[in-house]
């Protein structure tokens, strides 16, 4: 990302204000970053990282693997940063053409269209619940094997649940606790975790420490 005087400024007071924390140095871009995005500290002790997410991540994207996202919010909000790096495919679950169903939603029915064509693709749920949880389900069900999901649907209804239920899974992922979360939200760890990657397998680098 190419930083302002602004942007320094803000980071500066994202410093200041967290104090002490137990992140380690990758992690911890990837939490101010989240609260650059929403001004909101809360999600300090809302991000949840499973074990080597960051890891796994940054090397799925050095390897140029398919993004999968269920709306375009996410999709224009990483594109760009995805276009002047690795350049990896990126594909949004509402645009997936898919049969009309009554069962589910458009996003879930895009993403399990996309998860079977790409079983261990990146995927960004930012939004929509019903697209995490059938991604969870298809998950359990052995059917994909995702190199990383970054899971951020807010909500009032079970979307809880289908939290739990990927923390569960033996999938790298990243995710927020809780009811809150957002698109914007998604949108700012994929974009923390490309410039990881870009400064571990890009350019000169030699991988992730």
């Amino acid at each position: 990302m190419e930083w302002h005087v602004t942007d320094a400024q803000s980071l500066a007071i994202i410093d200041r204000e967290m104090g002490k924390h137990a992140f380690s140095a990758a992690e911890y871009e990837i939490v101010r970053r989240v609260i650059y995005a929403t001004a909101d500290f809360e999600y300090k002790s809302l991000i949840r990282f499973s074990e080597r997410s960051l890891q796994a991540g940054a090397a799925a994207v050095a390897a140029r693997t398919t993004i999968v996202v269920d709306v375009p919010m996410v999709q224009v909000g990483i594109t760009h940063r995805i276009q002047e790096t690795f350049a990896n495919p990126v594909y949004c679950s509402t645009d997936a053409l898919t049969r009309p169903q009554k069962e589910k939603t458009r996003a879930a029915w895009g993403i399990q269209t996309l998860a079977k064509r790409y079983p261990e693709g990146i995927f960004v749920v930012g939004q929509s619940q019903t697209a995490l949880t059938t991604l969870v389900e298809l998950i359990e069900a052995e059917e994909i094997r995702p190199a990383l999901v970054i899971g951020t649907p807010s909500g009032f209804v079970e979307v809880d649940v289908a939290k739990d239920r990927l923390k569960d899974s033996l999938i790298p992922h990243i995710q927020i606790a809780g009811r809150k979360g957002s698109a914007v939200v998604a949108a700012a760890i994929v974009n923390g975790l490309v410039d990881l990657a870009w400064q571990a397998y890009g350019q000169d680098g030699n991988g992730f420490g």
